[in-house]
C-alpha cells in the first residue's frame, strides 16, 4: 500500500514504515536469511553425499553396462571365465516375443555369453549326423552351448531338455552386445545369409518372416545404427565449422542486445504496424467474400443448419462464416488499437527499459558470461544424480524368475533357484520352462527401500538445479541493481559488482535461494508423479480418474509457473534489500500488484522483443549455415566437408545458436526485470529532490515528466523568494 506521500508502507510487527528514504543501492550491512532452511538444506547436501556413497558401495554399474547370462554373470567382465566372451547369445530366439523382452532380458529361453556371434545355419540334429564324418563341426557348435557340457554323442532329446546346446544356430551379428539375426532385404524379400527358410532343430522347417516376428524392430534399429554411424561421421567432419557456427550466433546474440538500446522501439512499432496492416487486410478479405457470396443461392445458410462437418470448406460457402471471421478481426483490430492509445506511455515505459537494460549489460559485460557457471553447475548435478541413478538400480544380488512360453503356466514371474530348478517340480508341471535371471534386488531394508531412495535422489536433485538456477537470479539482480542505484553511470558504479552480488547472495542468502528453490521443486516433483500416473493410467477407462488427473495437471502447471515467477521477483528483492524469502516475496508481489498494468505490459513487450531475436538469430544463422553446407557460397565452396546428410550439422548448428541465445537472452530479461523493480521502488521512494533524486535515466524521467532539482537551482529559487518581498517594497 502506499502513504498519503506516495511512499511505500510494509506491514511489519503491527506498524507501518516507509521505505528507508536514505537507500542509495542494494544494501551492504546484511544479515543471514532463513538460517534454518540453510542448516536443513547443507544436511541435505550431506545426506546426499552419504545417499551416493552407500548406492557406490552397493551398486554395481557393470551391471548396466554389461548384458547378463542365465546365471547373472556379465559378458565380458575381466577376471572371470566370461572376460573373452562379451556378446550374450539366445538359444532359441524364436521364444523371444519382441526385442522389448530381449534388452530386458525377459525371454523365456536360456542365455549364454560367447565371443562370437554364429555365422551359418545349423541344428543339433544336423550337427551330430555329420560330427561322425568329420568332428570340427562339433567344435564350432560346442562354442554356442554350455562350457560344461562336452558330449556330443547325448541323444538329441536330453540335450534339447537340459537345454544344453541350442536346437538352432542362425546367422547373427552383435547389436547392444546381443546376438541378433543378420537380416538382409534383397529385392524387397527378407533374407537371412540369402536364405528365406531354415530348420528349427526339431524336424521343422521355418519361414525367415519367423524370426523377423520374433525379433521385431530389429531390423529398425539396426538401420538406425548404421545411421547413427554415418551421423558420427559427418559429426566428425564438420565439428570444426559448427564451432564457427555457434561462435557467430554468440557474436550476433551480443551484438543484438547491444544494439537494442537503438533498435527496441523501431523493432516494437514496425512489428505492431504489421500486425494492424496484416488485421486490416484480412477485415478487408472477409468482407470482400462476404460480399461475393451475399448473392448467391444456399450461401445465407446459417452454421447451425449444416451441423458438424468434417469438410471445413463447407464452411467458406457460407456468408455467415466469413461475417463471423470479419466481426472477430474488426474487434482484435479495435483492441490493438486502443491498448495503443491509451497505454502508450506503458508502452514507452517498456521500450524505454529494454534500452536501459542495453546499457546496463553494455557497462557490466561479464554478466553475459555468468551463464557459463550457471551450465557448470547444472551440469555437475546432473552427472552426480544420473550416476546414483544408476547405481541405485544396480543395487542387490541377482534375483532369477521363472519364465515360460506356456500361458498356462501358473510359476511364471515367480523367483526360483538357478541350482536346484531343474530338480524341482516346476519342470514337470511346466515344460520348457526356464529358471532366468531377471533384476538386481534383495531382501535387506536397503533393497526394500530402493524406490524410495530413488525418489530421495529425484526430489534433491530438483532441489539443487533450482537452487543453482536461484543463485545466478539473484548474483545478475545485485549486478544489475548495482548498476540502476548508481546516480552517475557509470562512475557510482561500485567496482566488480557481479563478484560482490555473488558473494553477497552465498554468504547471507543460501537459505533464502534454498526455500524458494525447495517450494519450487516440491511442485515440480508433484508435476512428475502426475505424470508417470497419467502414463500408467493410459489404458485405464475410468473418465472421472482421467479427468480429475488432467485438471490436477493443469492446476499444478500453472502454479509451477507462477511459483516461477515470484521466486524471479523474490530474488531481486532479496539482492536489493537482503530481506528473507517470505519478506521479500510479499514486498515484490505487492509491489507489482500496485503496477500491474505496467507489469503485463513490460512483460509481453519483453517477451516479444526476446523471442523475435532469438529467432532472428537462429534463423540468421541457419540460413547462411544451409548455404555453406549444400556448397552455394562459391567462395568457400572447396572447403566445405564431404557430409552424408547435410542436415545433421545444419540442425546441430540451429538449435545450438537458439539455445546460444537463449542463454544471452535470459541475462537480458533479468536485467529488465531488475530494472523494472527498481524503477517502480524509485518512483515510490523517491520525488526527484536533492534530497531524493530519482535515480532513473533521463529517457524515463523525460516520458513521465520527472526532474531532479539541483541544489544550485533550489538556492536560486530561495533568493529569488527572499527578493521579492523587498522589491514589493
Amino acid at each position: 500500500m502506499t502513504g498519503p506521500k506516495g511512499g511505500y508502507y510494509k506491514a511489519e510487527l503491527g506498524e507501518p514504515h516507509k521505505f528507508d528514504p536514505t537507500f542509495r543501492g542494494p544494501v551492504h550491512n546484511r544479515g543471514c536469511t532463513d538460517v534454518l532452511c540453510c542448516v536443513i538444506f547443507v544436511i541435505v547436501i550431506l545426506g546426499y553425499i552419504v545417499l551416493g556413497t552407500v548406492a557406490w558401495m552397493h551398486g554395481d554399474a557393470r551391471k548396466v553396462v554389461y548384458p547378463t547370462d542365465s546365471y547373472g554373470q556379465f559378458c565380458g567382465q575381466q577376471g572371470t571365465p566370461n572376460a573373452n566372451k562379451a556378446i550374450l547369445f539366445y538359444f532359441n530366439i524364436l521364444q523371444c516375443a519382441n526385442p522389448t523382452v530381449l534388452i530386458n532380458l525377459q525371454c523365456p529361453t536360456t542365455q549364454l555369453c560367447v565371443s562370437k556371434c554364429p555365422d551359418r545355419f545349423a541344428t543339433y540334429i544336423d550337427m551330430q549326423l555329420n560330427y561322425r564324418r568329420n568332428k570340427s563341426y562339433w567344435d564350432y557348435y560346442k562354442q554356442f552351448c554350455k562350457p560344461s557340457f562336452d558330449n556330443p554323442d547325448k541323444s538329441v532329446s536330453l540335450v534339447l531338455q537340459d537345454e544344453d546346446c541350442p536346437s538352432m544356430i542362425v546367422p547373427s551379428r552383435p547389436f547392444l552386445q546381443r546376438c541378433f539375426p543378420d537380416f538382409i532385404t534383397r529385392n524387397g524379400t527378407l533374407t537371412v545369409a540369402n536364405k528365406t527358410s531354415f530348420k528349427d532343430g526339431h524336424g521343422k522347417t521355418r519361414s525367415v518372416v519367423d524370426l523377423r516376428d520374433a525379433a521385431n524392430g530389429i531390423t529398425s534399429l539396426l538401420d538406425a545404427k548404421e545411421v547413427g554411424v554415418k551421423i558420427f561421421e559427418d559429426y566428425a567432419s564438420s565439428w570444426f565449422w559448427i564451432l564457427i557456427g555457434l561462435v557467430i550466433s554468440m557474436l550476433v546474440s551480443l551484438i543484438f542486445i547491444l544494439l537494442l538500446r537503438f533498435t527496441a522501439g523501431v523493432l516494437f512499432w514496425m512489428v505492431i504496424f504489421g500486425v494492424i496492416v496484416a488485421v486490416g487486410y484480412g477485415i478487408w478479405h472477409c468482407y470482400w467474400e462476404y460480399s461475393s457470396l451475399k448473392g448467391k443461392p444456399s450461401s445465407d445458410i446459417t452454421i447451425s443448419d449444416i451441423g458438424f462437418q468434417t469438410d471445413f470448406r463447407v464452411y467458406l460457402q457460407l456468408t455467415q462464416t466469413w461475417l463471423i471471421f470479419m466481426i472477430s478481426l474488426a474487434v482484435i483490430e479495435a483492441i490493438i488499437i486502443l491498448v495503443l492509445i491509451f497505454l502508450r506511455n506503458r508502452v514507452r515505459i517498456a521500450i524505454a527499459l529494454l534500452k536501459e537494460g542495453s546499457k546496463a549489460i553494455g557497462c557490466l559485460m561479464s554478466t553475459l558470461f555468468y551463464p557459463i557457471i550457471t551450465f557448470l553447475l547444472l551440469a555437475l548435478c546432473i552427472a552426480y544424480w544420473a550416476v546414483t541413478a544408476v547405481f541405485l538400480a544396480s543395487s542387490g544380488d541377482a534375483v532369477y524368475k521363472v519364465m515360460s512360453t506356456r500361458p498356462d503356466c501358473k510359476y511364471t514371474n515367480l523367483t526360483c533357484d538357478p541350482k536346484t530348478f531343474s530338480q524341482s517340480n516346476v519342470t514337470k508341471l511346466c515344460p520348457a520352462s526356464q529358471c532366468t535371471f531377471a533384476f538386481y534386488g534383495g531382501e535387506s531394508l536397503y533393497h526394500r527401500y530402493i524406490f524410495v531412495l530413488q525418489l530421495c535422489n529425484l526430489l534433491v536433485f530438483l532441489w539443487l538445479v533450482n537452487f543453482t538456477i536461484a543463485l545466478g537470479q539473484c548474483t545478475l539482480a545485485g549486478a544489475f541493481a548495482s548498476y540502476y542505484w548508481a546516480l552517475r553511470k557509470p562512475e557510482d558504479i561500485p567496482p566488480s559488482p557481479l563478484a560482490s552480488s555473488f558473494g553477497r547472495a552465498l554468504r547471507y542468502h543460501t537459505g533464502s535461494l534454498a526455500f524458494g528453490a525447495l517450494i519450487l521443486s516440491i511442485v515440480q516433483f508433484i508435476r512428475i508423479i502426475l505424470e508417470y500416473l497419467d502414463h500408467k493410467l493410459k489404458g485405464a477407462h475410468n473418465a472421472f480418474t482421467r479427468f480429475l488427473l488432467c485438471c490436477l495437471k493443469c492446476c499444478f502447471w500453472c502454479l509451477e509457473h507462477f511459483i516461477k515467477f515470484m521466486n524471479r521477483n523474490a530474488y531481486i528483492m532479496i539482492s536489493i534489500y537482503g530481506k528473507n524469502f517470505c519478506a521479500s516475496a510479499r514486498d515484490a508481489f505487492f509491489l507489482l500488484m500496485r503496477n500491474v498494468m505496467r507489469v503485463a505490459v513490460l512483460d509481453k513487450v519483453t517477451d516479444f522483443l526476446l523471442f523475435l531475436g532469438k529467432l532472428l538469430i537462429s534463423g540468421s544463422v541457419g540460413v547462411l549455415a544451409f548455404f555453406f553446407f549444400t556448397r552455394q557460397i562459391p567462395v568457400i565452396q572447396e572447403e566445405v566437408p564431404s557430409l552424408n546428410y547435410y542436415w545433421v550439422p545444419l540442425l546441430t548448428v540451429i538449435f545450438g545458436s537458439y539455445m546460444i541465445a537463449h542463454g544471452f537472452f535470459n541475462v537480458y530479461a533479468m536485467c529488465v526485470d531488475t530494472l523494472f523493480l527498481c524503477f517502480l521502488l524509485d518512483l515510490e521512494k523517491n520525488d526527484g529532490s536533492a534530497t531524493r533524486p530519482y535515480y532513473m535515466a533521463s529517457s524515463l524521467r523525460a516520458i513521465l515528466n520527472k526532474k531532479n532539482k539541483r541544489p544550485e537551482e533550489k538556492k536560486k529559487r530561495r533568493k529569488q523568494k527572499k527578493e521579492q518581498p523587498n522589491k514589493r517594497h
